[in-house]
């Protein structure tokens, strides 16, 4: 990688640190957040959840395998910006993989390294998320920091317009159920863990009413992971009010999971820092079983608005015991707050996706391959 200019990140609480910069030459900004995953950047970045958000990554060298196509979530970065201590200049492994500094530029994001994550992390964790903005034009450090503190914060924000499809499309035809995806900005893992199991997976914008919906002949639907914040999202709660009422399979992840409950009535918070990373243990309550979870959320479910007959709660958080699971025993439908489908992390949880299948009547069958139980029928 040529030699890159000196690159500013300012933080709203007045920091300013120096590095070097990455990726496209310019200015960017966002709640800073950090992700704990020691490798899947690439998907990561292209995470549609991550849309007006600074990625930090803890683990320190980023960049050692590069990127290839293959590993997008999305078809291009949605992270507002990469920081990172060490980014390698010359990847390792197979040819024509592309160095991350080159896919960065190509894609217009603005990057900086060699800066000091491990301390800017321990303030986060200390005081909270902050707003920051990462420049690589040369502004100077006051002006940096006063567009820090009017960046909007993430609270109030509704982002989901931003990613979603603006077209329906069908990702995957077969001979199993018939998925309906309502994209809030749904992964690419998502999509290709229903295929897999032999779904058709048809893929709908945000803002599809149900009636549309049922014109697929669902056997399921599915409310996907996405940006921003759901209580700013009147329109969205009502739509999943809608489809719990539907008497179909439901199954809500992240933001989908956040929407579900609150269309039942339960409050959803943001939290102080969030989970983001490939390290969450999660404890199953029905079988007691621990997973290793990836996850990626600033806004979790309030345990006490939970309603004694509206919800059961599935799984809990071990690091904070906060809710990540819920099943809705009035309906055929259940949440998770983390993501079984990993990508990256571990597949502990692949076992939901066989589990939400499992409620479709005349699918049971077939399609019973999980090891690990779930109660979810209503």
């Amino acid at each position: 990688m040529p030699t890159q200019p000196t690159a500013t990140l300012a933080l709203s609480d007045g920091t300013v640190v120096s590095g070097r910069a990455i990726g496209h030459r310019g200015t960017t900004r966002g709640e800073l957040c950090f992700n704990t995953s020691m490798t899947g950047y690439q998907e990561i970045l292209t995470d549609p959840s991550y849309y007006g958000q600074l990625v930090m990554m803890t683990y320190p060298h980023i960049g050692n395998y590069g990127t290839t196509p293959a590993e997008n979530e999305s078809h291009v970065p949605k992270a507002a910006g990469l920081i990172v201590r060490s980014c390698t200049d010359t990847p390792s492994g197979p040819p024509r993989r592309e160095a991350l500094h080159d896919y960065l530029a190509k894609h217009g994001v603005v990057g900086i390294t060699d800066i000091d994550t491990r301390a800017l992390v321990r303030q986060i964790r200390t005081n909270g998320v902050l707003n920051a903005v990462i420049d690589s034009s040369g502004a100077d450090a006051g002006t940096l920091v006063a567009r820090a503190r009017n960046c909007p914060d993430m609270a109030g924000r509704a982002y989901a317009h931003k990613v979603t499809t603006q077209y329906a499309y069908t990702y995957n035809r077969d001979n199993g159920p018939t998925v309906v995806v309502v994209d809030y900005g749904a992964k690419r893992s998502l999509l290709d863990a229903f295929a897999q199991r032999g779904c058709t997976v048809h893929v709908v914008p945000a803002a599809t009413p149900l009636d549309k919906l049922r014109s697929y002949a669902p056997d399921a639907l599915f409310l996907s992971n996405g940006p921003g914040d759901p209580r700013a999202m009147p329109e969205a709660v009502e739509h999943a009010r809608a489809c719990l009422n539907a008497n179909l399979p439901v199954l809500g992840i992240c933001l989908g999971h956040q929407l579900m409950a609150l269309a039942q009535g339960m409050q959803v918070y943001k939290m102080r820092v969030g989970h983001r990373g490939a390290n969450h243990p999660v404890k199953n309550l029905t079988t007691g079983r621990v997973e290793i979870t990836t996850q990626n959320h600033g806004f979790a479910v309030d345990a006490a608005s939970i309603p004694d007959q509206g919800a059961i709660v599935t799984h809990r958080n071990l690091n904070d015991d906060t809710i990540e699971g819920l099943r809705y025993p009035q309906h055929k439908a259940f949440s998770l707050q983390y993501h079984p489908e990993a990508s990256p992390g571990p597949h502990d949880s692949d076992y939901l996706f066989d589990s939400f299948l499992e409620m479709i009547p005349n699918h049971a069958p077939a399609l019973r391959t999980a090891r690990h139980g779930l109660a979810v029928a209503g």
